[in-house]
């Protein structure tokens, strides 16, 4: 498959809460680097930013890490379901410890992606 076809196959992305609005006002550098980082995961490539998986939240979920001389800067995503990627969660923190009302928003966040994706299969295989 060459490079020209593989980039019609992008994931789609699908942006949990307010995830989309607050990547928007991270500073352009980081914003760019992190969205360079999604679109690489869209087509199925590892990520150039840092990254850590994230049991804690779920399985499958990860954590996108970057960083400028004021703070740090996270996207918490699920990795590729049914060719969707879930942004569950992006925010800002200052110390190295992710706060737990942050682990909280993305915890619930997965939870309800989840329950959307069993009850969309669970309708489809009603249906067939």
């Amino acid at each position: 498959m060459n490079q020209q076809t593989n980039e019609l196959l992008l994931a789609g992305i699908h942006w949990e809460g307010d995830s989309r609005k607050v990547l928007a006002g991270f500073p352009e550098e980081v914003r760019g680097s992190l969205g360079f980082a999604l679109y690489e995961l869209q087509l199925g490539r590892k990520p150039s930013v840092a990254t850590r998986r994230m049991e804690s939240i779920g399985s499958g979920v990860y954590e996108l890490k970057e960083a400028d001389p004021r703070t740090w800067y996270r996207v918490i995503y699920l990795s590729k379901l049914d060719d969707v990627i879930y942004v569950l969660h992006c925010f800002e923190k200052q110390s190295r410890k992710t706060d737990r009302r942050d682990l909280n928003i993305a915890k619930e966040r997965f939870s309800r992606v989840m329950q959307r994706i069993h009850d969309r299969r669970k309708h489809a295989s009603s249906t067939q």
